[in-house]
């Protein structure tokens, strides 16, 4: 048992992809978009400068608002794939984006109760701006093995039951 949850731990902190990604972060660069297909963006970077996986880019001067990158896979050749957040229409060849130097972060906190956001935080319920307190990314780690409950465990949602007697 106990060398089972240490090699589980050394396993999974290996081998989760957020931290080894971001082993390769370097402090913020700038790049040109080098082809454009659907959503799909390639950006090509300078010589050992390129973001981390996961790493939100963002696109300058694009005439439809904030356009937001997510890295998504390291090409080769000084190259990232990155996925659209929003439309690409607009979008150029050699057209300047930017790395945040960070992943793509949302507000969280009571503040955000009852709103709707779009998939970068930005609040899409024309009731004006969130003021949380707290961000975090998009994407999180998930739970250490030992961590995990395997126990089945019964959930109630009330509602469902209920529903089925009304029938």
């Amino acid at each position: 048992m106990f060398i089972s949850r240490a090699l589980g731990r050394v396993a999974s902190s290996t081998l989760r992809l957020p931290n080894a990604a971001r082993a390769y972060a370097t402090a913020a660069s700038a790049g040109q978009i080098r082809s454009v297909i659907g959503a799909v963006v390639d950006v090509q970077f300078e010589q050992e400068n390129l973001p981390a996986i996961l790493n939100a880019l963002e696109v300058q001067d694009h005439s439809g608002g904030r356009l937001v990158l997510e890295v998504a896979q390291h090409l080769g050749e000084n190259t990232v794939r990155t996925i659209a957040m929003d439309g690409t229409e607009g979008l150029v060849r050699g057209q300047k984006v930017i790395d945040t130097g960070a992943p793509i972060t949302i507000p969280v906190g009571k503040e955000v109760l009852g709103r709707i956001i779009n998939v970068i935080g930005e609040p899409i319920d024309e009731r004006g701006p969130i003021n949380a307190k707290s961000q975090r990314p998009i994407h999180a780690e998930a739970p250490e093995f030992v961590d995990q409950s395997p126990t089945p465990e019964i959930l109630e949602t009330d509602w469902s039951f209920r529903w089925c007697w009304c029938r």
